[in-house]
């Protein structure tokens, strides 16, 4: 996998302890890689990455950080195992892709824990998450500096998915991990397993009927070119978990951790009101061009029962505890505060 890397592009964890987090011998600053797979367009990238490499530069650091879209530097599912081996410095990652490493963590991805993002980030923000992100940092060795909104996910297809039974008989692309394959379990659906990057082609060539992603995900990948219908049933309200190496965060000083912690906490509501924002536009573009049939009259009353009681039964221990807190604090979900406990 480390052949993947474009290395020469990486700066060494090492140069950071050799500057004492100040300049590299040559006078450079040390230099965080923060990778991502989404194009340069998606909000993600330039209202949530670049922003937080803008933010870093502002304050005048002591050290910058360079980021990587489009899976520049690994594929989508290699990124984070190349930031436990010190490869990379910053990713930002759902959590099902996470729970491979840390199944607990998996939990923030499953279908219909939440209601909405205000909900997705009271509970974040709440001591009932202190106990999955420690056992997550204890076991990867990475650290959970915030979590960001990307959407709601929908599914598309060539047919609307109005309910449970129109997903019988469709082979629905979901992500190869195990949060997600109980999620097309607890939908009714029929999982394949297709990589990020190949969606589209499977798509295409009708290997897989169907896939579920936000609609800033369905608009940058084009498929709206290869589905008819999108059906906004809002299975998962999507987030992504910013990240960074234990090892990499141990070699800031204390006022670069604040820097960083507060560029990544400080960009979560301007993130998400561009992913809001280009949700607006793309539906409305959709509408004008006829480009793809927006279906809103799901019955999600009856996805979420199904999914919600699927969970409540399949689910153990801290995955459990966790899934049942989330759906407990769904009634005193309060609009999000973005502020992280100071490192």
């Amino acid at each position: 996998m480390r052949s993947s890397l474009r290395r020469s592009a990486l700066i060494p964890v090492a140069a950071l302890v050799l500057a004492g987090c100040g300049a590299d011998g040559d006078g450079t600053e040390p230099t965080l890689t923060f990778t991502n797979s989404y194009a340069e367009d998606h909000p993600h990238t330039r209202c949530g990455i670049d922003r937080v490499a803008e933010e870093v530069e502002e304050a005048d650091a002591g050290f910058a950080i360079e980021t990587f879209p489009n899976s520049q530097l690994a594929g989508n599912t290699e990124t984070f195992p190349a930031l436990m081996d010190g490869d990379v410095d910053l990713d930002v990652q759902g959590s099902a892709a996470l729970g491979s490493a840390y199944e607990p963590i998996g939990v923030f991805d499953a279908a219909y824990a939440f209601s909405g993002p205000d909900h997705l980030f009271s509970f974040f923000d709440s001591s009932e998450t202190d106990e999955v992100e420690e056992g997550f940092e204890q076991e990867t060795g990475a650290k959970v500096l915030d979590l960001w909104y990307f959407g709601d996910r929908h599914i598309t297809a060539n047919s609307p998915v109005l309910s449970p039974g129109d997903l019988e008989g469709l082979r629905m692309r979901f992500p190869d991990s195990p949060i997600y394959l109980d999620n097309a379990e607890a939908l009714g659906a029929s999982p394949t397993a297709v990589a990020f990057e190949e969606v589209y082609l499977a798509l295409q060539q009708g290997t897989a009927d169907g896939q579920e992603n936000p609609i800033t995900t369905v608009d940058g990948d084009n498929y709206a070119e290869v589905q008819s219908h999108i059906s906004l049933t809002s299975h998962q309200i999507g987030s992504q978990m910013v990240v960074v190496s234990a090892e990499t965060w141990e070699q800031l000083d204390g006022e670069q951790q604040q820097i960083l912690q507060e560029a990544v906490s400080d960009v979560r509501e301007e993130n998400r009101a561009c992913i809001e924002e280009s949700e607006r536009e793309i539906l409305a573009g959709w509408e004008a061009d006829d480009a793809i049939e927006v279906v809103d009259d799901v019955d999600t009353d009856a996805f979420r029962e199904q999914a919600r009681a699927y969970f409540l039964e399949h689910l153990e221990g801290e995955g459990l505890d966790l899934y049942e807190a989330a759906l407990d604090a769904e009634e005193t979900a309060t609009h999000p505060t973005p502020d992280r406990e100071e490192p």
